[in-house]
């Protein structure tokens, strides 16, 4: 059995609901799909049980009626697992990890600007990377927006 296949066993034995929801892309490469109200807590283990302890990044994506986070997750042996969550576009309410990876306050900046999203807990800071005078619900990344004229 691989690292991967181990992981992915480890993730579905604790985590019954990610069943059909991992895929092994390629070697070192992992995705799961995980609906947010789980979210965090496979998150965590995967932090703390299954050791990615790096938070490589978070990608925000527009799916039409949902928008959704990748969170890339690394281990020390090079394994990258990608864990998706799709909130509603219209209520897009994440929770914030910078409290187990400091690093991930400005990714979770980005998020807000540039998608809409809102991060609970997240704590108070500046913008990033848009700048404070950028029109308040402009969000230049969602497929749905246009330019203010």
């Amino acid at each position: 059995m691989s690292k991967e296949e181990a992981i992915k066993d480890k993730l579905i034995s604790k985590f019954t609901h990610l069943d059909g929801k991992i895929n092994i892309a390629r070697q070192r490469r992992i995705f799961a799909a995980v609906d947010n109200a789980n979210f965090l807590n496979v998150f965590l283990y995967l932090k703390g049980d299954l050791g990615f302890g790096h938070l490589c990044t978070i990608t925000g994506l527009d799916e039409g009626e949902n928008l959704s986070a990748i969170y890339h997750l690394a281990n020390t042996e090079g394994i990258l697992v990608n864990l998706k969550t799709s909130v509603l576009k219209a209520n897009p309410v994440l929770k914030t990890v910078s409290n187990h990876f400091l690093g991930a306050q400005i990714y979770e900046r980005e998020l807000i600007d540039l998608f809409g999203f809102k991060v609970e807990g997240l704590p108070e800071g500046n913008r990033y990377p848009l700048t404070d005078d950028w029109p308040k619900g402009e969000y230049p990344l969602r497929k749905d927006w246009k330019p203010v004229q």
